[in-house]
């Protein structure tokens, strides 16, 4: 007997909280379990109206009087880099990329580690430790892998960590959950070349989309998604390309 709670989840609203994007404001999310048979399905179909994973959990903004978080995706077949984004691709060629089992290691999490310090120091995953990432990449119930970026090994050892991205395969293309990279590689626009290299797979599969999560206008530290052009927001229920 299918449990039917699968496949009309039953939803959920956080207590308000301090938005961490745009100053004195509060965010407050609707959020499902994530669970069953009908885990991957459903992800994805909330997925197509805004929805982001986190662990067994979708949630979506639901903040009072404010619609500053737009979901925003990437069609493949249209979208064509710009000549720095070529620069990019070219610059990180040499990049051994493996799309591993979501099993969290030392390695990643010490990766993680330094990301955050230096990109995200005062932000709300500061505080993380070893088990809440270990969390973070082990706890999906839906077609989940962990893509590593490495440099170019030699003499059979396995070469330097220097990019993850706990990427969502689906139906319709790749969601992007988390990248982080290592700030002090010497590999600039690392974290776009993660981008650059999802659409160009996504592409070479026949995958219509790449997911990148939220965008807010009036958030610098957000500004560098709308880059990826065309790039598609999710505005009235609608995705429609983001004008200029």
């Amino acid at each position: 007997m299918t449990d039917q709670s699968y496949r009309f989840p039953r939803f959920f609203v956080t207590a308000p909280s301090p938005c961490p994007y745009l100053p004195g404001r509060t965010e407050r999310k609707v959020f499902a379990e994530l669970k069953g048979e009908d885990a991957q399905t459903m992800a994805e179909a909330l997925g197509r109206i805004g929805f982001r994973r986190s662990q067994n959990v979708v949630y979506r903004p639901s903040c009072d009087g404010c619609q500053a978080c737009v979901s925003v995706r990437v069609p493949t077949a249209s979208f064509r880099p710009g000549r720095s984004q070529r620069k990019l691709l070219a610059r990180h060629a040499d990049l051994e990329v493996h799309a591993c089992e979501p099993w969290a290691t030392e390695e990643q999490w010490t990766l993680m580690r330094r990301y955050l310090a230096h990109r995200h120091p005062g932000g709300g995953m500061a505080a993380m430790d070893a088990h809440d990432f270990a969390d973070m990449v082990e706890q999906s119930p839906i077609d989940t892998v962990m893509v590593e970026y490495r440099e170019r090994s030699e003499h059979g050892r396995t070469g330097r960590l220097v990019g993850c991205c706990l990427t969502d395969k689906q139906s319709d293309g790749l969601s992007m959950i988390y990248s982080f990279y290592d700030p002090l590689a010497g590999r600039s626009g690392l974290g776009s070349f993660i981008i650059l290299d999802h659409i160009t797979r996504a592409a070479r599969a026949g995958l219509p989309f790449v997911y990148l999560g939220y965008w807010i206008q009036d958030c610098g530290r957000m500004a560098y998604k709308t880059k990826f052009r065309p790039v598609e927001a999710l505005v009235g229920g609608q995705w429609r390309v983001l004008e200029d």
